[in-house]
């Protein structure tokens, strides 16, 4: 079920950032703390572990993800592997992209994030409904369907090529495709495009069926892909990891891919949802020390930004207790 957003403002704070995010003295603090490098250690730790003991509660089989993904890495040949997916046009990485993220000291530059990806994310899903007794695989299908239901009332009609940026190692890419090749009598051509050689690297081994078009190492600030050859664009959960101008920098560049009536559609952590909101201080500094980019995305007016590079902003509509989706469309 979805809430529109006038109704999703009735629901939660008036506040529009929560109180750990931003220049507030809670912020401020936190931030401090982080900075601090034994203390940072100790979280970094921390959020990993508690991250790890969620999926294996819950039939999430992490470290058998990690050692099957990595056999067959090993069988393949690691550098063969990144040769071939790896993009020569780049070579050097942005400065927002080396940083630490999700507790690792490379980002998303390592073969142990490629292989923890899957069961992170699938674990994340799990969190959204706490109360409710849901398997991962439950779980995982309501979060990513409830943010299509929002974009099918805005696409094109049909849906001919899509392009997932930030793809990571797949998911989103594959549950996307997955739900326009059962909506339409000629499924899409589907491309996953991302930053990282080493998460493409495992969405290349997951994609068993050949489904997925092509899997892009390339930068979304600058894709280098033909301008007008996509209905629908998506970022999902993409955002809180960049900085604010970045993140302009990509809208501009969806827009230029986008054909005239194609749709941007974002996924990503609702900065005015009351869990987030309220999330424990143990739970956001945690979260804070995995996230650098979190004060920009937590403040950042998203909608204004799409405004700004010339998309119309048709909707925001919150799809869960703790996720929004964005749609806007290019004219």
């Amino acid at each position: 079920m979805l809430w529109g957003y006038a109704c999703m403002t009735s629901q939660v704070s008036a506040q529009v950032k929560p109180a750990w995010a931003g220049e507030d003295w809670l912020s401020r603090f936190v931030n401090l703390l982080i900075r601090t490098k034994p203390i940072y250690a100790v979280m970094k730790s921390q959020a990993r572990r508690v991250m790890i003991k969620t999926a294996q509660k819950n039939d999430i089989l992490w470290e058998e993800t990690v050692q099957e993904l990595e056999s067959a890495i090993a069988h393949t040949g690691t550098v063969q592997t990144l040769a071939n997916i790896s993009n020569p046009n780049i070579t050097a990485y942005p400065s927002y992209y080396t940083k630490p993220l999700h507790a690792y000291d490379e980002g998303n530059l390592c073969w142990q994030a490629a292989f923890e990806a899957e069961p992170a994310t699938y674990s994340i899903a799990l969190r959204v409904w706490p109360t409710e007794s849901l398997t991962w695989q439950a779980a995982q299908a309501r979060m990513r369907d409830s943010f299509f239901e929002v974009i099918d009332q805005y696409a094109l009609n049909p849906v001919k090529d899509i392009l997932d940026m930030g793809c990571s190692v797949g998911i989103s890419t594959r549950a996307l495709h997955k739900h326009y090749a059962s909506k339409q009598s000629q499924p899409p051509r589907t491309i996953g495009l991302d930053l990282s050689p080493y998460m493409l690297s495992v969405a290349h081994l997951r994609n068993e069926d050949g489904s997925i078009a092509a899997w892009i190492h390339a930068n979304a600030e600058e894709t280098g892909l033909p301008s007008e050859s996509f209905d629908v664009i998506t970022l999902q959960s993409v955002l809180h990891e960049l900085p604010r101008h970045i993140t302009s920098i990509i809208f501009n560049e969806a827009k230029r891919l986008l054909r005239p009536g194609g749709c941007l559609a974002i996924f990503d952590n609702n900065p005015k949802s009351a869990v987030i909101q309220n999330l424990p201080p143990v739970l956001f500094t945690l979260m804070k020390s995995t996230e650098p980019w979190s004060d920009d995305f937590y403040t950042f007016d998203i909608e204004a930004a799409l405004r700004e590079s010339g998309f119309e902003h048709v909707v925001s509509a919150e799809t869960d207790p703790r996720h929004r989706a964005i749609v806007a469309r290019k004219s």
